[in-house]
């Protein structure tokens, strides 16, 4: 079985832009910056229609559960690629929030029945 379950924890490094294209749901786009090894990376995170998303600003400490992908466009006259974290869900360290994001994540690595993934993500 494979999946794509991605579990980041980080801190912004911009404010969350909220942008609405016709025909689909609104999505807030920020930067997430984490550290493995002593090496810094910093993740674009999207996140589609959100319900209640909390107010996220450049500093704020964050966890993000979603999936890793990779989306392509045009640009300049040619074709262009972006890989990004599709979060599911996105909630501050220590919250109830994190906690059932972090449970949700075990429940879905753990699960061997792809159609009763906690998190929704498609296996």
């Amino acid at each position: 079985m494979f999946m794509n379950i991605a579990l980041i924890a980080g801190v912004l490094t911009t404010d969350a832009r909220m942008s609405v294209l016709p025909d689909e749901p609104a999505v807030h786009n920020f930067e997430l910056r984490t550290e493995c090894g002593g090496e810094r990376h910093v993740v674009p995170v999207a996140w589609y229609g959100a319900k209640r998303p909390p107010r996220l600003l450049a500093g704020d400490e964050v966890v993000v559960a979603g999936m890793i992908r990779r989306r392509w466009f045009r640009a300049g006259g040619g074709s262009q690629s972006r890989t990004e974290v599709v979060a599911i869900g996105v909630a501050k360290p220590g919250s109830k929030g994190a906690a059932r994001l972090l449970a949700a994540a075990c429940a879905d690595v753990s699960n061997a029945d792809p159609a009763r993934s906690p998190l929704g993500i498609p296996h």
